[in-house]
């Protein structure tokens, strides 16, 4: 698989992953609000859901979701509420004191976040359809094989970018933790911003090739 497809590939999955995308701000809002922790277990997340749809798309499961507009709805509207539910959640926590001493059980609930935020979101599993087909190798052996490797290969981009994100964020935070007023406003500012990612995949449309 070592071929011009596969330096293709790499090159324009590096140009995606440095391209900021709803999960670069997903990771980046946990961590301003809760610490870099939970960016990192939201990072960990996320990237287990990325690798579902993955896996999904390699099996084909996610050609029958996208090719079902009620099953491209009904996930849909879950990953909506959940980014909604996150959201709100995340702006009533802000009238808490803020405390570091809560960090391994919210870590744990941040990794679940991240893998159910990612791994509802129809709009992932569009993406990887669309895009690593173009690189497989017609003359390969087990496309099936193909697919998951250069998927990985994606995921593992993607989750090095948001790393860098979740330190960034951090030093941000460590910068303001000495202020509450300052902190409570961006904790809030971070649950509206959760939200509205949610409202913003509300807005997502099936391909119609799905």
């Amino acid at each position: 698989m070592i071929n011009t497809n596969f330096w293709l590939f790499l090159a324009a999955a590096c140009l995606i992953a440095a391209v900021p995308g709803p999960g670069i701000f997903y990771v980046a809002a946990r961590t301003l609000s809760e610490g870099r922790g939970s960016g990192f277990a939201s990072t960990a997340g996320t990237a287990l859901g990325g690798l579902v749809h993955v896996v999904a798309g390699s099996l084909g499961i996610s050609a029958i979701i996208l090719a079902s507009a009620e099953l491209f709805a009904a996930v849909k509207f879950v990953g909506v509420l959940y980014l909604v539910w996150l959201g709100i959640r995340t702006f009533r926590s802000a009238s808490r004191a803020l405390s570091f001493g809560n960090e391994p059980v919210g870590d744990k609930r941040a990794f679940r976040d991240g893998v159910l935020v990612e791994a509802l979101n129809p709009k992932t599993a569009a993406f990887f359809l669309a895009f690593i087909p173009q690189f497989l190798d017609p003359a390969g052996s087990n496309p099936t094989l193909q697919f998951i490797t250069l998927g990985a290969i994606s995921v593992t981009l993607n989750t090095l970018a948001d790393i860098m994100v979740v330190l960034m964020a951090s030093a941000t935070r460590t910068q303001l933790i000495g202020c509450p007023h300052l902190m409570r406003r961006l904790t809030q500012g971070s649950g509206v911003f959760i939200a509205g990612l949610g409202l913003s995949l509300a807005l997502a449309r099936r391909p119609v090739n799905g």
